[in-house]
């Protein structure tokens, strides 16, 4: 059932929102195996709906999102709530304020009933490099859902929320939302204040949204966008470019569908959708994309760069972990760090440090930033002349829990799809294709900047062809 239609009946009476939040909460504890939630906010719901439901009574007026029950990602801060990043470094950290995007949706009257489990500072694709354990695959238990805003594609899979707040720096709402079979949406770079978001690549992430309604998740982008006084990099976009119709050109780079390392089944799946996109009849063209080969290096370079600076900040002394029997400044920052962090974590920290070194500057994070520059301006090329670009989301089925734990570079693999669209800042949206066959297999849409709002509604145009 659509967000709207169960908007109209707690609008109208019909039922109550105390009822709804207390369907989900029933229904987090029946899916509590699947280790989604790390903290259900239980009494703050409960309240909130209360008073809602009272207001509604009176016949006073509400906002947009009265109805609405949302999950939040554990890298978003809330005023007085516990948020860590799935680490051991900020157990017991307590947030001072409540992150812009988070505000914006609680002044609409939006619930939030917890935060979900992530990769440790949303580093990863599995969401297995967090301190709480694995999310169990809510199609599989056995398979990894994905990451690192695994926790919330879960969390919207297992009909918990009906929308889940996560954050995407290469793909973390994309591909969970593949392997998990539900949508999930990157905006435009700047588009949502990333003030309150814990920072991994402070020129890549962007706070994103997952669900099974489009309409609903547009109602939360219309929220959540715009400029913040709070956040340098967040704009208002003008407004969004001609929509998308069957005139529209489109593109698919038979350079992506035909790499060595696709699954056959996806595969399959992909160009069986792009068959069935010509067939409603849009005109769907190949376009030719070279440099396919520089984007995971490119990628892995310049967010190691950042995260090694941003990370900088977690030294155990102000707040977060504290290394006990230490005999010197140095031993405790060094012990603070070493047991703080996860093994994924300073992986990518230790990487970071050398490309940034004196020594090694030039040679790799230098030259990275001028292959984004490079693959950015192909992009904005083909964007030109097909406003809309489509593509796999991820060339891999989910693997097992616990395979691919010594195997960090198959992992990054994983995202040679998702992160073109962080590298240029445009926005991109995963649609599954629910094939009984292929349940993991899933579309993804990439526009140019700024067309946010019409990807949204090229991609429920296309639910009933996909």
């Amino acid at each position: 059932m659509s967000f709207q239609i169960v908007q109209t009946q707690i609008l109208n009476k019909e039922t109550s929102l105390e009822t709804r939040v207390n369907q989900y909460l029933a229904a987090i504890k029946a899916t509590k195996d699947f280790n989604v939630f790390i903290e259900v906010f239980e009494k703050e719901a409960l309240d909130k709906a209360k008073a809602l439901d009272a207001k509604i009574q009176k016949g006073e007026g509400v906002g947009r999102l009265c109805g609405m029950v949302v999950s939040i990602k554990d890298v978003l801060c809330v005023k007085g709530k516990e948020v860590t990043a799935a680490s051991k470094m900020l157990k017991g950290f307590e947030s001072l304020f409540t992150a812009t995007a988070i505000q914006r949706l609680l002044d609409e009257d939006a619930i939030i009933i917890g935060r979900v489990h992530c990769d440790e500072f949303a580093m990863g694709s599995s969401n297995e490099n967090s301190v709480y354990g694995p999310v169990k695959n809510p199609i599989a238990p056995n398979l990894v859902p994905g990451g690192s805003s695994g926790g919330s594609a879960a969390a919207v899979a297992l009909d918990t929320c009906d929308i889940s707040i996560g954050s995407d720096t290469g793909g973390s709402v994309r591909q969970p939302a593949a392997f998990c079979g539900v949508k999930g949406f990157k905006p435009s770079y700047g588009r949502i204040s990333r003030y309150g978001l814990i920072a991994y690549a402070s020129s890549f992430d962007q706070i994103g949204i997952l669900g099974k309604d489009t309409d609903a998740m547009r109602m939360v982008l219309q929220v959540m966008e715009g400029a913040d006084d709070w956040d340098a990099t967040c704009i208002d976009f003008p407004n969004s470019p001609s929509s998308f119709d069957k005139e529209t050109k489109i593109a698919w780079m038979p350079d992506l569908v035909n790499h060595p390392g696709m699954d056959p089944d996806i595969k399959k799946e992909t160009l069986d959708a792009i068959h069935a996109i010509k067939a409603a009849g849009y005109q769907v063209e190949e376009v030719e994309f070279p440099y396919i080969d520089y984007v995971i290096p490119t990628y892995y370079i310049v967010t190691t760069g950042e995260a090694s600076t941003n990370l900088s900040r977690y030294d155990g002394i102000r707040y977060g972990y504290h290394h006990q029997g230490a005999d010197s400044l140095e031993a405790l920052y060094t012990g603070n760090r070493t047991e703080g962090f996860g093994k994924e974590v300073k992986r990518r920290i230790m990487l970071g440090t050398f490309v940034l070194s004196a020594g090694h500057y030039d040679a790799f994070f230098g030259k990275a930033q001028k292959v984004r520059g490079l693959l950015k301006r192909k992009m904005e090329e083909i964007l030109s002349e097909y406003p809309v670009i489509i593509s796999p989301v991820s060339p891999v089925r989910p693997w097992q829990i616990g395979e691919k734990l010594t195997d960090p570079v198959s992992v990054y693999l994983a995202d040679i799809y998702t992160v073109l669209a962080n590298l240029c800042g445009i926005p991109a949206i995963s649609i599954p294709l629910n094939k009984a066959e292929s349940p993991f297999a899933a579309l993804q849409l990439m526009g140019p900047k700024g067309a946010d709002h019409n990807l949204l509604a090229l991609s429920e145009n296309w639910e009933a062809i996909l």
